[in-house]
This record gives structure tokens, C-alpha cells and sequence, in this order.
């Protein structure tokens, strides 16, 4: 395996496939790993593997993490020097009703890729976490220093448990880990079981939204080509361990270890109505509205305080969501014939 190599797991997933193609863009070999289950439409998962294929660096391995052999083997015979863990059971609604999935594939699938990277020599490990982290949390902006022991998902507590993981690994070994707190995040090729998606389909379908809390949610709509960009940024960016860090004073974003949360995210909460609208302008159709209460593992508001990042890559997600809006009907219109 070349120094130029990296392992995306999840590539046939939503972010996966961007981070994936904008490393191929660049010239870097890619592994490109996923059991491409059924959670969704695997039909869209193979079209965007599919896209990966044409690349030339591209090497598609179709597996489940949490088969422990298997990932050992692939390990052992790769040696990754770079690991972008994106592979996850996702979704705070499914966790409600499927709740060994999330043990599975975000517990069992995780300490795989641990042993994995800690046994073969992976260089940096980054990982995706979530801003599902913050649960209870209501202090807006979200802090990377916030506390954030108080998940109210199975899915926000399973990505709370890799985070830890990861610690424990990189103060045991000194595995440089990046974890990565997604907010939000939408644009083309997105999960269909996403607010963007879901919305889309029903103003095209004149089907009724749900909208949640009486439509009083605010969230921070993160475009995906941000996303992908500021992952590709951190590749080079390893956590060195924070000198300053103090068991006295303990910071919960940085460690004496290797290791480091960052969370990725617009910095600009927007009102679920006016993505709506937006919609609605896009695809020259009204929604029809269903104001219901708040579903359990759901929060009002999320908000993301990016100025580690910034201070650390340079780059700050700026994506507006008229803009964002825009490229993701473009692609619904093209890839559902609309």
C-alpha cells in the first residue's frame, strides 16, 4: 500500500462518496470500503460507487466491519498509512426501534478499526462523530469544549462511546485520531432518509411533511462539499497531543494524547421552515404541512461553534443554504427524472 494511500469506509454512504472523490480528484489512491446494507435504497449506493469506479486509484472492498476476521485480515494486508472511518449505522429515529444495529456496526465495527489501525501502522485515524453528541446540551453555540455527557440517543450515545474509544487508543498507543462532529449534513447524492431528501420528495410527490415541533426546529445545514473539503484538509493535520492539556482542568475537544474533536458545521442555524420555502421555490411546488410534537432523541436546535477548525485548517464551511439548496434540487431533478 502506498504512502498515498487511504481507506474510506462507508464510501458508497453520502459523505463517504464525496470525501472519496474529492481524494481520487486529487490523485490519491483510494480503498474505497462498505457492506452497502439495505438502511436505504441500496440502488443509490450503487450509483455512487458506480461514479467511484470510473476512477482509475479507485478499489472498491465490499465488507462489514463488524466481522472481526475479516477486517483484520484486510488490515494486516493493507497497512493503511491514512483511515477516514465514515461507516456507521446513522439515523436518530432507527436507533429507537433497531437498537442492536447501532451496537453493531458503531461499537463492534468501531474497536475493529482500532485494532486494526493500532496493529498496522496507520499514521491518523480520523472518524465520524456527531453533533447528536450535544444531546441535552441547550448553550448555543456547541462548543467543542462543551461537556457532552448527556446523549438522548442511542445513536448520539454510540457516537459519544467512539470518541472515548478513540482516546483510549491514542493514549495507550498514540494513534493520532480526528473526530469529526457532523452537523446536518445535505447536498447532492444525499441519504433519503434526511430532512432535505425527505422534504423533496414529498413537495415533488404532494405528499404531507412532518414537520417536528410545530415546524420550531433550527438546525445547522452543512453543505457537503464543505464537509469534504475540511476532512481533506485535516488528512495533514494529525493531532500532535495538546501540551497545555491539564487533568486538573481537563478540556473534553483536546488531550495530553494524540487526539482531537472538531466539530464540522456552517456556523449558521437555519429555521426548518425557511428550508421549506426554499424547497418549495426550487421545485415550484407548495408542501403540505403536518405540525406534530417532538419526536423522543430529537432536539430543537443545533449550532456549531467551528473556531478550532478555522484556527487549525484555515477553512470555514460557508455554503448558504440558497446556494446548497439550489445544487441539491439540481441533482433530485436529474437523478429522480423530475
Amino acid at each position: 500500500m502506498s504512502e498515498n494511500a487511504v481507506l474510506v469506509t462507508g464510501a458508497a454512504g453520502f459523505i463517504g462518496f464525496h470525501v472519496a472523490q474529492r481524494l481520487l480528484l486529487k490523485g490519491r489512491e483510494v480503498v474505497g470500503l462498505d457492506i452497502v446494507n439495505n438502511y436505504y435504497d441500496p440502488k443509490l449506493k450503487e450509483a455512487r460507487l458506480e461514479i467511484l469506479k470510473l476512477h482509475s486509484n479507485f478499489r472498491f472492498v465490499k465488507l462489514d466491519l463488524a466481522n472481526r476476521a475479516s477486517t483484520k485480515m484486510l488490515f494486516e494486508q493493507q497497512r493503511f498509512p491514512v483511515v477516514i472511518h465514515l461507516a456507521a449505522q446513522a439515523g436518530v429515529r432507527y436507533s429507537l426501534d433497531n437498537p442492536h444495529a447501532y451496537i453493531d456496526a458503531n461499537i463492534e465495527g468501531f474497536i475493529n478499526v482500532l485494532e486494526g489501525c493500532r496493529n498496522n501502522g496507520c499514521k491518523h485515524l480520523l472518524f465520524a462523530s456527531s453533533s447528536s453528541v450535544y444531546g441535552a446540551n441547550t448553550k448555543l453555540p456547541f462548543l467543542v469544549q462543551d461537556n457532552v455527557d448527556h446523549p438522548i440517543s442511542l445513536y448520539a450515545a454510540s457516537k459519544k462511546a467512539n470518541e472515548l474509544m478513540a482516546h483510549a487508543y491514542s493514549h495507550l498507543y498514540r494513534l493520532p485520531a480526528t473526530g469529526l462532529r457532523f452537523f446536518t449534513v445535505y447536498g447532492p447524492w444525499g441519504r433519503p432518509d434526511m430532512a432535505m431528501f425527505i422534504f423533496a420528495k414529498a413537495i415533488v410527490e404532494g405528499t404531507p411533511i412532518k414537520l417536528f415541533n410545530q415546524g420550531n426546529m433550527l438546525r445547522d445545514f452543512t453543505f457537503v462539499d464543505d464537509v469534504s473539503e475540511a476532512i481533506v484538509r485535516l488528512i495533514d493535520r494529525p493531532p500532535q497531543g495538546n501540551p497545555n492539556w491539564s487533568g486538573d482542568k481537563p478540556d473534553p475537544s483536546s488531550s495530553a494524547a494524540p487526539w482531537k474533536i472538531y466539530n464540522i458545521g456552517n456556523n449558521n442555524p437555519e429555521d426548518l421552515m425557511h428550508v421549506v420555502s426554499l424547497l418549495e421555490k426550487e421545485f415550484g411546488r407548495s408542501a403540505t404541512k403536518e405540525m406534530v410534537p417532538m419526536q423522543p432523541g430529537d432536539v430543537p436546535a443545533t449550532y456549531a461553534d467551528v473556531e478550532d477548525l478555522v484556527r487549525d485548517i484555515g477553512f470555514r464551511p460557508a455554503t448558504t443554504i440558497e446556494d446548497g439548496i439550489g445544487r441539491f434540487a439540481k441533482w433530485y431533478r436529474k437523478y429522480h427524472k423530475v
